[in-house]
């Protein structure tokens, strides 16, 4: 593979918190993201939005897109997403069925009203030929573009990647939404109109919040309705002899499949990064070979990984490189890749078979010897929290719980993040600290102890369990009689990827305000908008942990 200039093509991304500079990578993805993969991964984006212009026709006409039109749109939103999928052929693929569905719809469709270049570019079947037009899909391509337009449209294909990772794994339970479905392609045909003010694409912005509200519930009912309610369990994260396979990501339909088939194999089943909460499901659970969680947070997983006498399964992001030490035995699934990985398909019926995953690591025999047990507590979803409610609003009354503080959100490799080990260390013993996400593993096998006998450190679930926390903030809001603002609570967030960004969305749009975010702000936000989500809803970044404990108390006063 050549250069970005012989690939007629200039890389620039700025998706993630970890973006080169805080400005953008050019040479090669923090994430390990190549000139290749992003040019392919920009017309892919280049290309949904030129489908989304002609299947807008049969939204505006009152008609929902065929399924099959919505999957393929999310599936690609989803490959693009940080740490997802940096195998070259997997996208080539994906391309040349974009192409093949925009001229399926132009056909059925015909003349439509915003024909931008998104709609009528013929994609080449070349690879070659593809990564020398991939430059008319980069975000810089029209230099003269208002910087604050460019801005908003790129917070929303954010928002949108997010908002895709919870509906492919809503969708793969049965569960989905219409209305988001719908607004795919709405909000991907309305960021390539040039007759969108920056004010309209405020509102869409907004907006892709509430859609993004509304997936998470998609999301937290298909998860409940299929593995029952979480409730707390004791999780052991410490090893076990004998034979065995991590499973990593979000998708618990893939954990299920794989602890059916490992039944009585005598392999022991590890979850990793995302999946830790999995274990508070009585869904899943309930299979004794869930033996505990393995490792920490996405971003040790090359050291943790290497030389591992077991196989590791990755069900959605986050993918690293992987080392030679362990690249002949991890897995991926789902539109996860990584070009030499080995991956598991889905079936026709909707079934994976691991059986090469289980042949292996019962050859690779597992670990020798025990660990001595550590257990930490999961199962915090609303449901579990709000069975208490009186007891928190009585405890809060009296004067024993003084505070509340959502410690939560992705983690990353970046100097910076102890900040939020700082601040779960430093927060009072009369306050309850609430997680989600990945970002945890910064202090959830710390002993926090309790206060008024409640757990001082709820583990909520996983990112998509924001809407747990916003089930918990409302209903005691409504105990309380005031707003969500009102509350004693203070929104501590660290961000990395799109997923985090859909979540954020989904915060601002349901009017929470004062929310800490860091480690840095986002490299794809302008100042003009900065300026407005400051104004509007008092974003304000990070500072040190001490001071910001005492702002958010001395506010709550």
């Amino acid at each position: 593979m050549g250069n970005n200039m012989e690939l007629g093509y200039e890389m620039f991304c700025y998706q993630c918190e970890q973006t080169a500079g805080g400005k953008g990578c050019t040479k090669l993805g923090v994430c390990g993201k190549t000139p290749e993969i992003a040019g392919l991964q920009d017309l892919l984006i280049f290309q949904i939005k030129g489908i989304s212009c002609y299947a807008k026709t049969f939204i505006e006409q009152e008609q929902h897109v065929d399924k099959s039109i919505v999957t393929f749109i999310e599936n690609a939103l989803f490959t693009t997403l940080t740490n997802v999928n940096f195998d070259a052929d997997a996208h080539v693929k994906l391309l040349r069925q974009s192409q093949e569905i925009k001229e399926t719809l132009k056909s059925s469709v015909g003349e439509i009203n915003n024909p931008t270049y998104h709609a009528t570019y013929k994609l080449p079947n070349d690879k070659n030929e593809m990564l020398k037009d991939a430059y008319i899909a980069g975000i810089m391509y029209d230099s003269s573009l208002d910087p604050d337009i460019r801005s908003l449209r790129q917070t929303v294909v954010y928002g949108l990647k997010g908002i895709s990772a919870y509906g492919h794994q809503a969708r793969e339970l049965g569960f989905y939404s219409d209305e988001v479905d719908d607004f795919y392609i709405t909000a991907l045909e309305a960021v390539t109109d040039d007759r969108l003010t920056v004010e309209d694409l405020i509102r869409l912005t907004m907006r892709t919040g509430e859609m993004a509200v509304e997936i998470i519930k998609q999301l937290d009912d298909a998860n409940t309705s299929v593995y029952d309610n979480p409730s707390p369990h004791t999780v052991n994260v410490n090893i076990k002899k004998g034979p065995f396979i991590i499973i990593s990501g979000h998708d618990l339909k893939d954990l299920e499949m794989l602890l059916k088939q490992t039944e009585g194999t005598g392999i022991n089943i590890y979850t990793h990064g995302e999946m830790l909460p999995s274990h508070g499901y009585a869904g899943l659970k309930k299979y004794p070979h869930l033996i505990g969680n393995f490792g920490g947070a996405w971003q040790d997983q090359q050291k943790e990984f290497d030389n591992l006498p077991g196989c590791i399964i990755m069900t959605t992001n986050c993918l690293m490189r992987p080392r030679d030490s362990y690249k002949d035995r991890i897995y991926s699934t789902n539109v996860v890749g990584w070009e030499g990985v080995k991956h598991i398909e889905k079936k026709s019926d909707g079934e994976k078979d691991f059986s090469p995953v289980i042949r292996q690591a019962l050859e690779l025999g597992g670990f020798k010897e025990d660990i001595e047990p550590h257990n930490i507590l999961v199962g915090f979803g609303h449901e579990a929290v709000l069975s208490n409610a009186q007891s928190i609003v009585d405890a809060v009354k009296s004067g024993h719980i003084r505070h509340f503080f959502l410690i939560g959100g992705c983690d990353g490799a970046r100097p910076g993040r102890n900040y939020y080990t700082e601040f779960a260390k430093l927060v009072p013993n009369d306050c309850i600290i609430m997680t989600l996400a990945c970002g945890k593993y910064r202090f959830n096998k710390l002993d926090f102890g309790e206060a008024a006998g409640i757990p001082r450190l709820l583990d909520i679930g996983q990112c998509n369990d924001a809407y747990s926390a916003v089930r918990i903030a409302t209903a005691l809001a409504d105990a309380f009689e005031t707003d969500i603002n009102g509350l004693p609570l203070s929104l501590i967030i660290s961000w990395y990827e799109q997923k985090a960004v859909a979540d954020l969305l989904a915060l601002l749009s349901l009017g929470f305000k004062n929310i800490y975010l860091g480690p840095t702000l986002p490299a794809f936000i302008s100042p003009n908008v900065l300026q407005y989500l400051t104004d509007t809803f008092n974003l304000r970044l990070i500072s040190n942990a001490e001071d910001d404990i005492k702002t958010c108390l001395r506010q709550a006063v």
